[in-house]
């Protein structure tokens, strides 16, 4: 039942990951789900650029040097975080959005749908028993340098899957009826 699924989704981080690789079928089934998001004016938005095995590598590289190139005080801790963390997934995906270079729906929307998309793919990562993360260092000001962009083209993020062994922790949430003011 996808109310399960939903309530079963968890941020597994590149630490949890385990070596075992990811099928191009399994990564090809997770973009399609994506391309399912619900869009304004069917812009779909949405980009996706697939990293696996060395480019994962080159990112990491690219991302360590940058960190240190644009932060005065560097941390030891985010420097490695950096380089090795694209390396530990069994596949990245760089989200991107294009924005609709007419303008007909406002860049927040484009934005929602790109996240929507994310969405459908973590779901559909979650059933396939992958696990996922979306990370949005600030650092992705600066992928027009890493990868080459369409014009209005902008990433917003990295998706990081892995197979994981660890259990998955229970979540809570507070209940919708505090978040919910009904009117008659």
């Amino acid at each position: 039942m996808i109310f399960d699924l939903i309530k079963k989704r968890r941020s597994v981080f590149p630490s949890s990951y385990s070596d075992k690789p990811i099928a191009k079928a399994d990564i090809d089934q997770i973009l399609d789900a994506a391309n399912w998001a619900p869009n304004h004016k069917k812009t779909e938005p949405w980009r996706f650029k697939v990293l696996q095995g060395p480019s994962q590598e080159k990112l990491g590289k690219f991302l360590s040097a940058k960190y240190q190139e644009v932060d005065p005080k560097p941390k030891q801790i985010k420097i490695r975080k950096l380089l090795e963390n694209p390396a530990k997934a069994g596949a990245l995906i760089a989200i991107c959005m294009q924005r609709d270079l007419t303008e007909s729906v406002p860049e927040w929307e484009e934005v929602a749908a790109t996240a929507m998309a994310v969405q459908n793919m973590w779901l559909c990562c979650t059933e396939l028993g992958i696990g996922s993360y979306w990370s949005s260092p600030g650092l992705i000001k600066y992928m027009d340098e890493f990868f080459d962009f369409e014009e209005g083209e902008k990433c917003l993020g990295f998706f990081y899957m892995g197979y994981y062994d660890a259990e998955l922790p229970e979540v809570t949430r507070r209940p919708i009826a505090d978040k919910v003011v009904w009117i008659d």
